[in-house]
Protein backbone atom coordinates (compact mmCIF):
# COMPACT_ATOMS: atom_id res chain seq x y z
CA UNK A 1 0.00 0.00 0.00
CA UNK A 2 1.24 3.28 -1.26
CA UNK A 3 1.76 6.11 1.72
CA UNK A 4 -0.60 9.13 1.35
CA UNK A 5 2.17 11.41 1.85
CA UNK A 6 5.06 9.73 0.14
CA UNK A 7 7.55 12.71 -0.31
CA UNK A 8 5.73 15.12 0.79
CA UNK A 9 6.94 18.07 2.93
CA UNK A 10 5.23 19.34 6.15
CA UNK A 11 5.13 21.86 8.76
CA UNK A 12 3.45 21.42 12.01
CA UNK A 13 3.55 23.94 14.37
CA UNK A 14 3.15 23.19 17.99
CA UNK A 15 4.56 19.99 17.70
CA UNK A 16 6.41 18.72 20.69
CA UNK A 17 3.07 17.20 22.52
CA UNK A 18 -0.53 16.52 22.00
CA UNK A 19 -2.40 16.99 18.85
CA UNK A 20 0.80 18.67 17.30
CA UNK A 21 3.34 15.54 17.72
CA UNK A 22 0.30 13.10 16.95
CA UNK A 23 -0.17 14.26 13.88
CA UNK A 24 3.67 15.06 13.09
CA UNK A 25 4.07 11.24 13.66
CA UNK A 26 1.50 10.11 11.35
CA UNK A 27 2.73 12.38 8.85
CA UNK A 28 5.76 10.89 9.20
CA UNK A 29 4.63 7.43 8.54
CA UNK A 30 2.97 8.19 5.80
CA UNK A 31 6.39 9.53 4.18
CA UNK A 32 6.26 13.02 4.29
CA UNK A 33 9.19 14.90 6.14
CA UNK A 34 7.82 17.04 8.55
CA UNK A 35 9.52 20.46 10.37
CA UNK A 36 7.93 20.74 14.26
CA UNK A 37 8.11 23.81 15.75
CA UNK A 38 8.20 24.05 19.74
CA UNK A 39 8.83 26.83 22.42
CA UNK A 40 11.14 24.87 24.31
CA UNK A 41 14.30 22.88 23.33
CA UNK A 42 13.95 20.13 25.41
CA UNK A 43 10.63 18.84 24.32
CA UNK A 44 11.72 19.52 20.90
CA UNK A 45 14.81 17.63 21.16
CA UNK A 46 12.33 15.08 22.56
CA UNK A 47 9.67 15.58 19.64
CA UNK A 48 12.11 14.94 16.62
CA UNK A 49 13.44 11.68 18.26
CA UNK A 50 9.94 10.20 18.60
CA UNK A 51 8.76 10.99 15.21
CA UNK A 52 11.97 9.72 13.72
CA UNK A 53 14.38 10.41 11.21
CA UNK A 54 11.86 12.37 8.95
CA UNK A 55 11.41 15.27 11.13
CA UNK A 56 13.42 18.44 11.84
CA UNK A 57 12.97 20.59 14.96
CA UNK A 58 12.59 23.94 14.28
CA UNK A 59 12.76 26.50 17.88
CA UNK A 60 10.00 28.87 17.33
CA UNK A 61 6.97 30.82 18.77
CA UNK A 62 4.58 31.63 16.39
CA UNK A 63 3.49 34.82 18.08
CA UNK A 64 6.53 36.28 16.95
CA UNK A 65 7.30 36.99 13.30
CA UNK A 66 10.96 36.97 13.18
CA UNK A 67 11.06 33.32 14.34
CA UNK A 68 8.63 32.78 11.33
CA UNK A 69 10.46 34.15 8.87
CA UNK A 70 13.47 31.66 10.13
CA UNK A 71 11.35 28.95 10.20
CA UNK A 72 10.94 29.39 6.27
CA UNK A 73 14.31 30.52 5.34
CA UNK A 74 15.15 27.10 7.18
CA UNK A 75 12.77 25.17 4.73
CA UNK A 76 13.79 27.01 1.76
CA UNK A 77 17.39 26.34 2.01
CA UNK A 78 16.69 22.75 2.50
CA UNK A 79 13.24 22.15 0.48
CA UNK A 80 12.45 24.99 -0.94
CA UNK A 81 8.59 24.17 -0.72
CA UNK A 82 6.26 23.25 1.50
CA UNK A 83 2.82 20.89 0.91
CA UNK A 84 1.22 20.55 4.02
CA UNK A 85 1.27 23.12 6.58
CA UNK A 86 -1.05 22.22 9.86
CA UNK A 87 -0.90 25.39 11.77
CA UNK A 88 -1.52 23.82 14.77
CA UNK A 89 0.23 25.85 17.88
CA UNK A 90 -2.09 27.45 20.47
CA UNK A 91 -3.78 27.74 23.58
CA UNK A 92 -5.55 28.84 26.17
CA UNK A 93 -6.62 29.52 30.44
CA UNK A 94 -9.79 29.76 31.59
CA UNK A 95 -10.83 33.47 33.22
CA UNK A 96 -14.37 34.10 33.14
CA UNK A 97 -16.18 37.51 32.07
CA UNK A 98 -15.26 40.14 35.04
CA UNK A 99 -11.93 38.44 35.79
CA UNK A 100 -10.25 39.23 31.95
CA UNK A 101 -6.98 40.46 31.82
CA UNK A 102 -5.61 42.96 28.96
CA UNK A 103 -2.39 40.03 29.00
CA UNK A 104 -5.26 37.49 28.72
CA UNK A 105 -6.51 38.47 25.96
CA UNK A 106 -2.87 39.50 24.05
CA UNK A 107 -1.78 36.43 24.78
CA UNK A 108 -4.63 34.43 23.80
CA UNK A 109 -5.18 36.50 20.52
CA UNK A 110 -1.05 36.54 20.10
CA UNK A 111 -0.66 32.71 19.62
CA UNK A 112 -3.91 31.69 17.96
CA UNK A 113 -5.35 34.19 15.92
CA UNK A 114 -2.05 36.75 14.76
CA UNK A 115 0.59 33.30 15.18
CA UNK A 116 -1.54 31.47 12.48
CA UNK A 117 -2.33 34.45 10.43
CA UNK A 118 1.12 34.93 10.29
CA UNK A 119 2.28 31.24 10.20
CA UNK A 120 -0.02 30.81 6.81
CA UNK A 121 0.95 34.23 5.07
CA UNK A 122 4.60 33.96 5.36
CA UNK A 123 4.04 30.24 4.19
CA UNK A 124 2.81 31.43 0.86
CA UNK A 125 5.68 32.32 -1.57
CA UNK A 126 6.89 28.37 -0.33
CA UNK A 127 3.32 26.59 -0.51
CA UNK A 128 2.68 24.49 -3.68
CA UNK A 129 -0.08 25.04 -6.13
CA UNK A 130 -2.54 22.78 -4.84
CA UNK A 131 -0.95 22.40 -1.74
CA UNK A 132 -3.17 21.54 1.72
CA UNK A 133 -3.58 24.40 4.67
CA UNK A 134 -5.19 22.85 7.90
CA UNK A 135 -6.05 24.87 10.72
CA UNK A 136 -6.58 23.74 13.96
CA UNK A 137 -10.02 25.18 15.46
CA UNK A 138 -12.27 24.08 18.12
CA UNK A 139 -15.26 23.09 19.21
CA UNK A 140 -15.50 25.64 21.75
CA UNK A 141 -15.93 28.47 18.56
CA UNK A 142 -19.42 27.33 18.41
CA UNK A 143 -20.63 25.67 21.80
CA UNK A 144 -20.24 28.10 25.19
CA UNK A 145 -17.91 27.07 28.35
CA UNK A 146 -17.78 28.89 31.08
CA UNK A 147 -14.75 31.15 31.69
CA UNK A 148 -13.33 30.51 28.41
CA UNK A 149 -14.94 33.22 26.04
CA UNK A 150 -11.03 34.13 24.97
CA UNK A 151 -10.22 30.96 23.59
CA UNK A 152 -13.33 30.48 21.53
CA UNK A 153 -13.58 33.98 20.58
CA UNK A 154 -9.53 32.65 18.83
CA UNK A 155 -10.72 29.37 17.74
CA UNK A 156 -14.23 31.13 15.84
CA UNK A 157 -11.45 33.77 14.59
CA UNK A 158 -9.40 30.34 12.86
CA UNK A 159 -12.79 29.19 11.52
CA UNK A 160 -13.73 32.41 9.59
CA UNK A 161 -9.76 32.22 8.25
CA UNK A 162 -10.51 29.39 6.77
CA UNK A 163 -13.46 30.16 4.90
CA UNK A 164 -12.42 33.33 3.57
CA UNK A 165 -8.77 32.20 2.30
CA UNK A 166 -10.20 29.56 0.45
CA UNK A 167 -11.39 32.43 -1.86
CA UNK A 168 -7.63 34.30 -1.35
CA UNK A 169 -6.47 30.98 -2.47
CA UNK A 170 -8.43 29.49 -5.42
CA UNK A 171 -6.21 30.73 -7.93
CA UNK A 172 -3.50 28.61 -6.88
CA UNK A 173 -6.03 25.65 -6.06
CA UNK A 174 -4.79 25.64 -2.36
CA UNK A 175 -7.08 24.28 0.13
CA UNK A 176 -7.73 25.62 3.46
CA UNK A 177 -9.56 23.44 6.03
CA UNK A 178 -10.26 23.24 9.68
CA UNK A 179 -10.13 20.49 11.99
CA UNK A 180 -12.32 21.28 15.61
CA UNK A 181 -11.51 18.70 18.38
CA UNK A 182 -13.85 18.14 21.32
CA UNK A 183 -12.29 17.13 24.40
CA UNK A 184 -9.15 15.40 23.68
CA UNK A 185 -7.03 13.52 26.42
CA UNK A 186 -3.72 15.71 25.93
CA UNK A 187 -1.47 17.60 28.29
CA UNK A 188 -2.72 20.63 27.41
CA UNK A 189 -6.48 19.97 28.04
CA UNK A 190 -5.63 18.58 31.52
CA UNK A 191 -3.31 21.40 32.10
CA UNK A 192 -6.28 23.84 32.69
CA UNK A 193 -6.99 22.07 35.77
CA UNK A 194 -4.62 22.83 38.96
CA UNK A 195 -4.64 19.67 41.07
CA UNK A 196 -4.93 15.87 40.29
CA UNK A 197 -8.88 16.26 41.70
CA UNK A 198 -9.56 18.88 39.15
CA UNK A 199 -8.46 17.05 36.74
CA UNK A 200 -10.40 14.00 37.48
CA UNK A 201 -13.04 16.20 37.55
CA UNK A 202 -12.77 18.37 34.59
CA UNK A 203 -12.11 14.86 32.56
CA UNK A 204 -15.48 13.10 34.16
CA UNK A 205 -17.58 16.60 32.72
CA UNK A 206 -16.17 16.57 29.38
CA UNK A 207 -16.74 13.20 28.68
CA UNK A 208 -20.23 12.96 30.14
CA UNK A 209 -20.85 15.85 27.27
CA UNK A 210 -19.84 13.24 24.39
CA UNK A 211 -22.36 11.16 23.28
CA UNK A 212 -19.46 8.56 22.24
CA UNK A 213 -18.98 8.46 26.20
CA UNK A 214 -14.85 9.10 26.19
CA UNK A 215 -12.41 11.57 25.54
CA UNK A 216 -10.63 12.11 22.02
CA UNK A 217 -7.51 10.61 21.71
CA UNK A 218 -4.81 13.37 19.80
CA UNK A 219 -3.62 9.92 17.28
CA UNK A 220 -7.22 10.40 16.66
CA UNK A 221 -6.87 13.89 15.24
CA UNK A 222 -3.81 13.05 13.28
CA UNK A 223 -5.60 10.40 11.63
CA UNK A 224 -8.32 13.13 10.62
CA UNK A 225 -5.67 15.32 9.65
CA UNK A 226 -3.67 13.13 7.27
CA UNK A 227 -7.01 12.97 5.23
CA UNK A 228 -6.90 16.61 5.00
CA UNK A 229 -3.55 16.84 3.66
CA UNK A 230 -3.14 14.12 1.27
CA UNK A 231 -5.32 13.52 -1.81
CA UNK A 232 -8.14 11.94 -0.14
CA UNK A 233 -9.76 15.13 0.35
CA UNK A 234 -8.90 17.02 -2.79
CA UNK A 235 -12.45 18.20 -3.25
CA UNK A 236 -12.85 19.16 0.77
CA UNK A 237 -12.23 23.00 0.95
CA UNK A 238 -13.11 25.68 3.49
CA UNK A 239 -14.70 22.79 5.51
CA UNK A 240 -14.33 22.49 9.72
CA UNK A 241 -13.86 19.17 10.78
CA UNK A 242 -15.66 18.05 13.94
CA UNK A 243 -13.82 15.24 15.68
CA UNK A 244 -15.29 15.52 18.57
CA UNK A 245 -17.36 12.50 19.56
CA UNK A 246 -20.62 13.72 18.31
CA UNK A 247 -20.29 16.37 21.00
CA UNK A 248 -20.88 19.69 18.79
CA UNK A 249 -23.65 17.63 17.00
CA UNK A 250 -26.09 17.75 19.74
Amino acid sequence: MSKKLNGKIAIVTGGTSGIGLATAKRFALEGATVYVTGRRQAELDAAVKAIGPQAIGVRMDVSDLADLDRLYDTVQQKHSHIDVLFANAGGGEFAPLGAITEAHFDQTFDINVKGTLFTVQKALPLLKDGASIILTSSTAGIQGTPAFSVYAATKAAIRSFARNWVLDLKDRKIRVNAIAPGPISTPGLFGLAESDEQKAQLGDFLTSLVPLGRLGEADEIGKAAVFLASDDSSFVNGAELFVDGGMAQI
